[in-house]
């Protein structure tokens, strides 16, 4: 195997590729990139064996062959060489020898064909989607994910389609991120759980623009494919909880507040708040908000904001991070709250957004 290619072109796919390998691996193989040379076409494939990622590099010239390389290596030689460099990679036997300008590595290579691949999947539902459209999706969302919940369903995202309308929801019990748009189109309902690591690596490989991108669902994994990379998941298998049963059927009172504003006099009271339970009072009256917060050393702060608010004076406890989360996912200058009463959770979404929403349960202070 013998190619040149220039390390502008390999980095970034290299990148992508080598973030889905794992850093510690029981397999010796599995910390390794599958790379494979075609006349025209370099292949890299990275997994963990829940998830796969392969990316497609046009070359030139190339003599073909397949081996595997130290991914983690193999980023940071690519990383580290300076802008406009070329590589020329020659396999001997089982060692890859890699050059570049007076550069010179020499890395241990493992057998290809002990490299392990992800089944191909059936599809069951195929769609495209413009590739801007599902990471606003995936970045609106993944913040509420569960981390290591022992509801393993929880720690990850649902997919869903139904009726032209894509919808990603996120949720780790305390609150709930959901994101849904229509026009896409779709001729088959589907919900599917994306694992955590599989969401992540998703938010990376997706571009901002509107090229569309190839989804694929089958009955244990999600694919999706560009000219360029083809990403594939293991899915969680399990029953997402009914998230319609978390949304307030009515909202009695709204606050109309500053975003900015109130994210920021929120990041100042949480500061005295409990560093275990980070609780804070959202004291409502007519058109003012008071934000409280106190800890077990007998601290206090405060915080008063002008907002638009007619309804009922109440006092309501959150947790700071869950609604700070809220704040920095809506994308509109004005943010809109909802309430019931001091017992009933809030819906956070941007003003004249209704697109996303953000659900969070009250706490006791």
């Amino acid at each position: 195997m013998q190619l040149t290619i220039s390390r502008d072109a390999l980095l970034k796919p290299l990148q992508h590729i080598g973030s889905v390998v794992e850093r510690r691996q029981t397999l010796p193989i599995l910390s390794h990139i599958l790379v494979h040379v075609e006349t025209e076409r370099l292949t890299l494939t990275g997994t963990d064996l829940e998830i796969e990622a392969t990316a497609y590099i046009p070359i030139i010239g190339a003599k073909a062959g397949i081996t595997t390389l130290p991914a983690r290596k193999m980023v940071d030689i690519c990383r580290t060489l300076p802008d406009g460099a070329e590589l020329n990679l020659v396999t001997e036997g089982d060692r890859t020898v890699v050059t570049s300008g007076k550069s010179r590595f020499v890395l241990n290579s493992l057998p290809a064909k002990d490299f392990p691949s992800v089944d191909d999947i059936k599809p069951q539902v195929s769609f495209n989607v413009a590739q801007n459209r599902l990471k606003e999706h995936i970045e609106q969302t993944q913040f509420a994910m569960a981390q290591q919940d022992v509801r393993y369903y929880l720690n990850g995202m649902l997919l869903e389609v139904d009726d032209n309308t894509l919808r990603t929801v996120a949720t780790d019990g305390h609150r709930l991120a959901i994101c849904a748009s229509s026009g896409n189109k779709i001729d088959k309902n589907q919900q599917v759980i994306i694992p955590r690591k599989g969401v992540v690596e998703l938010s990376r490989i997706l571009e901002d623009n509107d090229t569309p991108i190839q989804v694929e669902i089958g009955q244990n994994h999600i694919r999706l494919v560009t000219g360029q990379i083809c990403f594939t998941s293991k899915l969680i298998d399990g029953r997402f909880p009914d998230y319609q049963r978390v949304l307030p059927a009515k909202i009695t009172s709204k606050l109309i507040a500053d975003r900015h504003l109130l994210s920021q006099a929120l990041t100042r009271a949480s500061i005295l708040s409990n560093e275990k339970y980070r609780g804070v009072r959202f004291a409502v009256d007519e058109n003012t908000l008071k934000i409280g917060a106190n800890n077990p050393d007998q601290e206090e702060a405060s915080e008063e904001l002008d907002v638009v608010y007619q309804g009922d004076a109440m006092e309501i406890g959150f947790n700071a991070t869950y609604v700070l989360d809220a704040l920095n996912a809506v994308a509109t200058e004005e943010v809109e709250v909802g309430l019931i009463d001091p017992n009933s959770c809030c819906v956070i979404q941007g003003l004249g957004d209704e697109k996303s929403r953000y659900v969070v349960m009250p706490m006791r202070l």
